[in-house]
This record gives C-alpha cells, sequence and structure tokens, in this order.
C-alpha cells in the first residue's frame, strides 16, 4: 500500500469515527464535540490539494511507506 491509499484510508476512518462518536442518533454517542474532528480533517483534506502539504504523508514517509 502507498502513501496516497493510506491518507485516504486514514481520513476515511477518522470521518467515520467521529461520526459515529459525535451524532446523538449513534448507538457509539459520546459528545458532539467529536464533529470538530470531522471538521478538522476535512479542512486537512481540502487544504491539501490546493497546498500539496499534508502532515500524515510526511509521517508515512519517514515511517518507509512507499510514496504513491
Amino acid at each position: 500500500m502507498n502513501t496516497n491509499r493510506m491518507v485516504r484510508m486514514f481520513a476515511g476512518i477518522f470521518i467515520l469515527v467521529s461520526l459515529a462518536l459525535g451524532v446523538p442518533e449513534s448507538p457509539l454517542f459520546l459528545s458532539k464535540y467529536f464533529l470538530w474532528l470531522t471538521v478538522f480533517v476535512g479542512a486537512n483534506l481540502l487544504q491539501s490539494s490546493f497546498t500539496q502539504f499534508c502532515p500524515l504523508e510526511i509521517m508515512l514517509k519517514r515511517a518507509g511507506v512507499r510514496q504513491g
């Protein structure tokens, strides 16, 4: 697996988990403030599409994951 696919996978996991923990109708609901994690991930994806700067991708490269 390369860095591009891993970044997408991590973003998807974080969004789904934060929605499960932040939406009151969810059986896993803890607090509405978990929705801020969804906002953070979405904003980071948006800015990285313009600037090509993604902190997770940098960490994955340093960990030795193949660049995609």
